[in-house]
């Protein structure tokens, strides 16, 4: 029998009584190296009960797609609850602030997320994203100057490229100041971590703070554009209600609060992540030099190799099965994308990198189903014009010491806390 027609299983669920804990060395928050656990629970327990966190963990390729792809079972609205429930000083600052911020949309459920899902679409439109290119690229070029004119010959990928390009593209696609990419940034680092993050009570405090202030400025911005006729995403969704589509302030401030996260913060880990496994497999790296036409197919593999998002979450709806293991009402579930990502049954040889992989653009990097990330085209536009852009600047690039680039303690997002390079002249 395959794994999906066998009997199913228990999985060791305390709750049932079943089987000791056993974690097959992973470590939900810890995302230096997950690869090697990952690669155990797909062969050994690829469903399995994580009482520390309290959710089912799914690794096998086949069990993350099904479950994406029938969001009438498996419901997404925890996907941006607190991992850990915020404590009574935090929840005070927050209610008193007036937070009432809500998903954009991977939060939601249909109808409500086929209705606003179906109006934001048309704002992300080709030709925003032609207009944007220019000052995109223009962008890269000037961080990449800058980082190149520096007499030690040396830079952080992270800080002096991956930091500002995106998120200063996200805030022109918004609407929102260019000019304060700390503060957004700053904002967007308290909500990872108060949403996926393992805070203390005492940790949470600063971070409330910062979400009051993110999620006023994302009401501001709304009401801006009510004032003011702005060529802009949140412009164009008033307009769209001007019209008679059916959105409200709250939910277009909502839209802004989640792509003013998810339109840079993703990205930013995105082009690190590119460059230093690009530039730790130099072979593959002057192939690109070589045929620069190869860059597309660089972009899907280092998705489907080393993903932003490693994991992503849902709830079961009613009692069902996954993999073979029963899965009760209510249960919280743990998508492992960046597992199912090296699956031997769907990926040959998954623990190499080759940008000539035929089937990389198969990756579960982006989601699947109706919650599939709506803007992964830009996402991938801008890391393909970066990578462009250091072959024509600097195509001698060298890491410093890969091996010991660290990742930020994290559910869900792998990001690399800086990348050091160096160059010669």
């Amino acid at each position: 029998m395959t794994r999906t027609e066998a009997a199913p299983r228990s999985g060791g669920n305390p709750a049932t009584g079943a089987g000791c804990p056993v974690h097959h060395g992973y470590e939900p928050f810890n995302q230096n190296n997950p690869f090697v656990s990952y690669a155990a629970l797909r062969a050994e327990e690829p469903v399995m009960y994580d009482e520390r966190i309290g959710y089912w963990v799914v690794t096998r390729y086949d069990d993350v797609k099904a479950v994406f792809n029938d969001w009438e079972t498996f419901s997404s609205e925890n996907a941006q609850a607190p991992v850990r429930e915020r404590g009574p000083e935090a929840k005070r600052i927050m209610e008193e602030g007036g937070f009432t911020a809500y998903s954009g949309l991977s939060a939601r459920i249909p109808p409500e997320h086929t209705r606003i899902r179906k109006i934001v679409q048309t704002a992300f439109t080709p030709r925003r994203y032609k207009a944007l290119e220019p000052a995109i690229r223009a962008n890269v070029v000037a961080q990449l100057d800058a980082m190149l004119a520096r007499d030690t010959k040396t830079g952080d990928l992270l800080r002096d490229l991956a930091y500002d390009v995106p998120t200063i593209t996200i805030l022109t696609l918004i609407g929102a100041d260019v000019t304060q990419v700390d503060t957004y940034k700053r904002w967007s680092d308290s909500r990872a971590a108060m949403t996926w993050g393992n805070l203390s009570d005492d940790e949470q405090i600063p971070h409330a703070h910062n979400l009051v202030d993110y999620w006023n400025e994302c009401l501001r911005l709304v009401a801006d554009a009510h004032e003011n006729d702005r060529d802009s995403l949140v412009g164009d969704l008033v307009r769209a209600q001007h019209e008679g589509q059916e959105i409200s302030d709250h939910e277009i401030a909502s839209v802004c609060y989640s792509l003013l996260f998810a339109g840079h913060e993703t990205t930013t880990t995105l082009i690190s992540n590119t460059l230093r496994v690009l530039l730790s497999h130099p072979d593959q790296w002057q192939q690109l030099i070589d045929d620069p036409t190869k860059i597309p197919a660089a972009v899907e593999e280092v998705l489907r190799y080393s993903p932003s998002i490693v994991a992503w979450r849902r709830k079961a709806l009613v009692d069902t099965t996954v993999g073979g293991v029963n899965i009760p009402a209510g249960a919280q579930l743990l998508l492992v994308m960046g597992s199912a990502n090296r699956d031997a049954a769907h990926f040959e040889d998954p623990e190499s990198f080759d940008i000539n992989r035929a089937n990389a653009r198969t990756h579960l990097a982006f989601g699947y189903g109706i919650h599939y990330c709506l803007g992964n085209m830009l996402a991938k536009l801008q890391d393909k014009i970066v990578v462009q852009e250091v072959i024509n600047h600097a195509p001698r690039l060298r890491l410093i010491d890969p091996d010991a680039i660290t990742f930020g303690d994290n559910l869900s997002f792998r990001a690399p806390t800086s990348v050091p390079v160096t160059w010669e002249d």
